[in-house]
């Protein structure tokens, strides 16, 4: 499918979505996007400081993060020289009034000399480094600084222009996310030398939402956000950004709404002793209550003459495809066709292959012997010879086939459908917001439509990303689920105990079994994402660990990897042979996490585990214990025993509640990246709703919402409708973000 590009009704969303190296030039704008993921002028302008710095008030020392960049204002207490030529040092003790700080430069004598004359006892100044420890104490080791008098008047600096520029400009100074190569003083630089360059805005908002809200003008607010006269015009320039996100998100859920209210669905009431009964009477296990309880809800939307739009999570394992296919039989003993819309050829194979062992003759068609009302099931992939795709899209086209599996090729256009009543798409998240409206197009009245995802979803994300669509959950396990345990591998309080994991690996292939081993990154090239120590080393990649272990560790096994930058076909064939048994261990990135289903997989281990997301861990390990043998997932990480990354990673190792780790994931996520783009880049996330601490905001802007709607229905203010196009472009690459 080719890429969206959207064209904008005005000139202040054309503006705020210009590439930044239109702006600022290729260097700079590749260490914002790699490191900072902004991408947009939009993403800079919406890239708020953490904090203000006043002249006029110290900074508290105390319960500063080791490791960790700070901005503090504090006042020098002491200051001395030390050492011998020609390597000098000059230590300072910064102190705001009850805690204190230590700082030492070193360099030749009349470096020292120059900054003591700087750093004279009394002085008040802005400090901004990386805090280390000295003696179990923290301190600063040459940081970034300004002296200021009472009135915020730069009188002193360590010879950092950008930084002198920013101080000197305001009474407040913005101290905002960085990064090493691009400093908090280079940002603000930048952010004013693009804001210059933005001229005055449109204002996208109503003036009756402006005075009902209180809200400050979005002009003003892309202003005060950076350089605020005072505390509180950047809390209201914040509050106003902030409430553009929330607004925009629910707007688009608003028109989805409204649009799906005007169209028709045929009802999918279901016969009795169709081929959904003969189904269940062949069940070798009884449903479990949520099964029950959840194929009700469905079959309840699938009635009505209103498109069902409805989400079934559930933990891997719950049986989300079950209750999909008896919605599916239900569809066709309606008179309709059915669709399985799945990640991968690989599991769309899979799927297939599952379906046809649990029908057996009910999907016989019209062979000699079949049942009445049998059906027939096809599959239509991308990768399918001439013969074979042509054969199945007739059958597709006749209606022969009430049942069809596929990937994103049945969204090709040349496919088309008898009668279509039902959409399942599996693993919503693969999946664009436009692929699932080109098969809504593919039939004449608007199919129904289950989207499923193993992700679990807490309330406040379901309310955020999937507000157009009403929600089903499975949360119990089916009995005889295997348990998967997980431990944490410390590499470098326990180095052997990585040795051991390999050990293990061998043990269970030996056995006969196969195993999952992740990595964060492909190659050396990869940038690394989520490091928050300094002091870890680079994560691993998949390019070196897969020889490390053919010509180490792993020697005679039969290894393989896999990840995004492969060619389709190279991925789905070393899918299909990890699947068939003829590949031991399968070195991968995060492709894993959907697109195979092999039950004969018992162990995985995640390398620098660190470097991955609470949910997202907890997706990966879902991969292993599907058979009929227990899982074991083994943690593998050099961070620190005290750092947050050690704590997400016990609370993994903690629990199996899928639910519980995603709201802990919400909580500690620093940026709200809810409908973010995929790692590697592209399109940027929210920056400022944090879906947990804005669920209040959330709920009164889809009310909002519902009222701008009434009043335009068809979008004819630009304003609105660049706003839902801004949400649909922040949506097209992923619907949710492991980060």
């Amino acid at each position: 499918m080719a890429p969206w590009n959207p064209q904008w009704r005005t000139d202040t969303f054309a503006e705020l979505n210009r590439p930044l190296s239109q702006v600022v030039g290729a260097p700079t704008a590749k260490i914002l996007s790699t490191r900072l993921r902004l991408n947009t002028v939009g993403d800079l302008m919406r890239h708020l400081p953490r904090r203000y710095l006043s002249g006029t008030e110290n900074s508290s020392l105390a319960d500063l993060p080791v490791g960790e960049d700070v901005a503090v204002m504090a006042m020098v207490d002491q200051v001395r020289q030390a050492g011998s030529p020609p390597r000098r040092r000059l230590e300072v003790t910064l102190t705001d009034g009850s805690g204190t700080l230590g700082v030492t430069f070193f360099g030749k004598q009349h470096m020292v000399d120059y900054w003591h004359k700087q750093l004279a006892k009394g002085s008040r100044g802005i400090f901004v480094g990386k805090v280390g420890t000295f003696m179990d104490r923290p301190q600063l080791t040459h940081p970034d600084f300004v002296i200021i008098d009472e009135s915020g008047k730069v009188i002193g600096k360590a010879n950092q222009k950008a930084m002198v520029q920013q101080v000197s400009r305001s009474g407040l100074v913005g101290i905002y996310p960085a990064t090493a190569k691009m400093p908090t003083w280079e940002i603000g630089e930048t952010v004013q030398l693009v804001h210059a360059q933005m001229g005055i805005q449109g204002e996208p908002l109503p003036s009756w939402v402006l005075q009902e809200e209180g809200l400050m003008g979005f002009d003003e607010a892309l202003v005060q956000a950076h350089q605020p006269v005072s505390r509180e015009h950047a809390q209201a320039a914040a509050d106003r950004l902030l409430f553009d996100e929330a607004l925009q998100m629910q707007l688009t859920m608003a028109y989805r709404r409204h649009d799906n209210a005007h169209f028709r669905a045929a009802p999918l009431a279901g016969v009795e002793g169709g081929l959904l009964d003969a189904f269940d009477q062949r069940l070798p296990f009884t449903l479990t209550e949520g099964q029950r309880q959840v194929g009700d809800e469905v079959f309840a939307a699938m009635s009505t003459s209103s498109p069902m739009q409805r989400l079934l999570q559930g933990e891997v394992g719950s049986g989300k495809t079950l209750v999909a296919l008896r919605a599916m039989l239900r569809a066709v003993d309606s008179g309709k066709q059915a669709v399985l819309l799945a990640p991968t050829e690989v599991l769309a194979t899979q799927h297939l292959e599952s379906i046809k062992a649990q029908l057996g003759d009910l999907v016989a068609g019209r062979t000699l012997g079949a049942p009445e009302g049998a059906t027939e099931i096809v599959l239509l992939t991308g990768s399918m010879s001439a013969v074979a795709r042509r054969n199945a899209m007739l059958k597709i086209a006749s209606g022969e086939a009430g049942l069809v599996v596929g990937t994103h090729a049945l969204l090709g256009d040349k496919v088309s459908f008898a009668d279509l009543g039902l959409v399942i798409v599996d693993e919503q998240h693969r999946f664009g917001v436009e692929q699932r409206a080109v098969l809504n197009q593919k039939a004449e009245m608007r199919p129904h439509v289950l989207v499923m995802t193993a992700t679990p979803i807490p309330r406040s994300v379901a309310m955020t990303v999937f507000g157009d669509l009403e929600v089903s959950t499975l949360s119990e396990l089916p009995a005889g689920r295997q348990e998967v345990q997980t431990n944490l591998v410390s590499a470098t309080v326990h180095p052997t105990w990585v040795d051991r994991a390999w050990e293990r690996i061998r043990e269970e292939v030996a056995e006969g079994r196969q195993a999952f081993v992740v990595c964060p990154r492909i190659d050396a090239k990869d940038a690394d994402a989520f490091v928050s120590e300094d002091s870890l080393p680079p994560s691993a990649t998949v390019t070196d660990l897969t020889e490390d272990l053919r010509h180490g560790a792993l020697a005679g096994v039969r290894v393989e990897s896999l990840h995004g930058r492969m060619p389709s076909d190279e991925k789905d064939d070393v899918m299909r042979r990890f699947a068939a048994g003829e590949v031991d261990v399968l070195v991968a990135t995060t492709v894993i996490e959907v697109g195979v289903d092999v039950p004969n997989a018992t162990v995985m281990v995640v390398m620098d585990a660190d470097r991955f997301g609470v949910s997202q861990l907890h997706q990966l390990r879902g991969r292993i214990g599907r058979g009929g043998n227990a899982g074991l997932c083994l943690l593998v990480t050099s961070a620190a025993p005290e750092s947050t990354a050690m704590q997400r990673l016990r609370a993994v190792e903690a629990t199996r509640d899928g639910f519980q780790l995603a709201e802990l994931d919400l909580a500690q996520r620093r940026e709200g990246n809810v409908l973010g783009a995929s790692q590697s880049g592209g399109r940027s996330a929210l920056r400022l709703l944090r879906v947990i601490e804005h669920a209040d905001l959330i709920a009164h802007c889809r009310d909002v919402a519902e009222r701008l709607v009434a009043e335009d229905p068809d979008r004819v203010n630009p304003y609105l409708a660049d706003m839902v196009t801004q949400t649909e472009l922040l949506a097209a690459g992923e619907w949710l973000e492991k980060a």
